[in-house]
């Protein structure tokens, strides 16, 4: 058994930590919801915004832009992904999480770039070899709608030089306080088959009005030209994309790092406790060892 000197310092150590992670644990919950606000605000704009650009694609027939046609290409095709992750850990298993959709995912360290929003996301990464552009870690602190055009002037740039033939987006979706869902969707281009996907999904959904009779479809009309008005809502999907990634992302990191806390609390009070107990245990038998000799002392002078 530990003396009663080393139990004692050890739940004093346990006792700063648990004071500590109450602390960030409080922190985290005024940050969350802040944050949550914010994304709960701003969610339906984005989904509209991506129901828009697909229900657009999806009555244009073949569409012909650079941004949205898949390029004939030997070999491998480069992507590129948007990794959005935290600044900091202490956020349970919310970085490594985000981190494994690329790692664990059809992405070879080769054939990928990845765009880093968050100190975390880009470490390990880097760590396993993959090749990072830029560094908008301090996009994390407070995402605004100007760092998503930032970082979506830079991908498109990549894109329409060649650099990268693909666009991913990863981050945390934000479902509620104690749900944070990792997700990898694909921005750019378009496939055949996702524009197909579009179609099916829009005459699903508009082919029956509410009183029961089929409604007109129509092929989409641009005013001015289709390459002209594409160059100027496509741009737009890609950046309303990325900050709605982004404010969902610093929602999910709070909440992830108020349950990490809120957890590392109670095993710290559940450590202490036993520690108490065992310091008890030790203080005892201390007592009782030390009244054995005095006994024993007074029966060898008798």
């Amino acid at each position: 058994m530990a003396s009663m000197r080393d139990i004692k310092r050890r739940r004093e150590s346990i006792q700063s930590t648990s004071q500590i992670t109450k602390a960030m644990k409080l922190v985290s919950t005024v940050k969350l919801q802040h944050a949550k606000g914010r994304a709960e605000e701003t969610k339906p704009y984005f989904d509209k915004m991506y129901e828009t650009v697909s229900g657009m694609l999806s009555r244009s027939g073949n569409v012909d832009h650079p941004l949205l046609s898949e390029r004939e290409k030997t070999g491998n095709r480069k992507k590129g992904v948007i990794l959005i992750s935290s600044n900091r850990g202490l956020a349970g298993g919310y970085n490594s999480n985000i981190v494994k959709l690329v790692t664990q995912g059809d992405f070879s360290v080769e054939d990928t770039i990845v765009f880093p929003v968050g100190r975390k996301g880009m470490e390990s990464v880097q760590r396993l070899g993959y090749t990072c552009q830029g560094d908008y870690s301090e996009v994390m602190n407070n995402p605004l709608f100007g760092d998503a055009v930032s970082i979506g002037k830079t991908v498109v740039s990549a894109l329409e030089s060649g650099e990268i033939d693909e666009v991913y987006l990863a981050y945390t979706v934000f479902k509620n306080t104690v749900t944070h869902i990792p997700t990898l969707i694909k921005l750019l281009p378009f496939t055949q088959e996702d524009i197909q996907n579009m179609e099916e999904a829009a005459k699903l959904e508009e082919s029956e009005g509410e009183d029961g009779a089929k409604k007109a479809e129509a092929l989409m009309n641009y005013e001015p030209e289709e390459s002209e008005t594409l160059g100027y809502i496509i741009p737009m999907y890609m950046n309303s994309l990325i900050f709605g990634a982004l404010v969902e992302a610093v929602a999910s990191e709070n909440g992830a790092r108020m349950q990490a806390m809120d957890s590392a609390t109670s095993n710290a009070e559940e450590m202490i406790d036993k520690l108490g107990l065992l310091y008890n245990r030790a203080r005892q038998s201390a007592i009782t060892q030390e009244l054995t000799e005095i006994v024993a002392g007074a029966s060898a002078i008798e």
